[in-house]
């Protein structure tokens, strides 16, 4: 199997352990992600100015791009690429003046009037691989591995590119019950992470970080997974900050879902790039018995 993929551009530096697992997690599932050529940033978030054209370019161009391979679907990972990339795409199905506007400024070879299928990787995973075949494919099956659902904000919201409906969110237990992990639902789930409060307002999202992580804590996990960079920047990377100011008792392990595909799947930290973790993160899996 063969299908289009956009990494965006936090995958390629400060996430590639979210890329690195994901790629070599398909690779061992029998599925050739094809890299989009000629991509380009997805423009981060999507704009919330109804006629801010110009900043629906970057996400239109790479739906093009996908057209340029021949394919009408393209697999995301980040929640963020995720989300940005689905409501431009939404926006060029549904509004007739503003995709002609869009088409006329771009001057592409050819129009695009949204005939490619933005998907995450969550829902490629259960939909065209199925989860009887990850389950199958499982080598270090992750027994007794207590953790909580992370969703955060852009899986989820809005209501019309929601990856599922909020409130009724299974896929990510699914999931982890295929590679045996133990999904904890919490609280907090799809409570904002802060985003880029923590530049604008960091005592804020660290506030916000120290409420999530002690719902999991609280609801019983043992660790924390999530498809967003920057969802786990504030969670993971920052937690000295919030441990610091006391609004956290200890560390708690974060983990992108790609991560544990890649430990279940029996691939190697060369894969699963657990070095680029907080140090708590990995030694808590030795503490498990896990191979890192």
């Amino acid at each position: 199997m063969k299908v289009s993929y956009y990494p965006g551009c936090t995958l390629k530096t400060k996430a590639k352990n979210l890329e690195d697992a994901a790629v070599a997690s398909m690779a061992a599932l029998g599925v050739d992600f094809e890299e989009l050529t000629r991509w380009n940033c997805c423009g981060a978030v999507h704009s919330l100015a109804d006629d801010d054209l110009i900043h629906q370019v970057a996400p239109v161009r790479d739906l093009v791009r996908a057209l340029e391979q021949g394919s009408d679907t393209v697999v995301t990972l980040c929640s963020m690429c995720y989300n940005t990339l689905a409501r431009a795409n939404l926006l060029m199905r549904q509004d007739e003046v503003k995709r002609k506007t869009i088409n006329d400024f771009m001057n592409e070879e050819r129009d695009y009037n949204g005939e490619v299928e933005v998907v995450h990787f969550l829902n490629f995973l259960r939909d065209q691989v199925g989860w009887d075949k990850v389950r199958a494919a499982v080598k270090v099956p992750l027994n007794g591995l207590k953790v909580a659902m992370y969703y955060g904000c852009t899986l989820v919201r809005p209501r019309n590119v929601a990856i599922e409906p909020i409130g009724d969110t299974k896929i990510m237990g699914e999931f982890l019950e295929a590679i045996g992990a133990t999904p904890i639902d919490f609280a907090d789930a799809t409570t904002c992470c802060g985003s880029y409060q923590i530049l604008a307002n960091p005592d804020a999202a660290n506030d916000v970080s120290g409420q999530i992580l002690n719902s999991a804590l609280n609801a019983g996990a043992e660790a924390v997974v999530l498809s967003c960079p920057l969802c786990e920047f504030n969670l993971s990377k920052k937690q000295p900050e919030v441990i610091a100011k006391k609004k956290l008792s200890k560390e708690v392990p974060v983990y992108y879902f790609t991560q544990l595909l890649a430990m279940a799947l029996g691939l190697g930290n060369e894969a699963c790039r657990f070095d680029l973790n907080s140090k708590c993160s990995s030694e808590f899996l030795k503490t498990k018995n896990f191979p890192v």
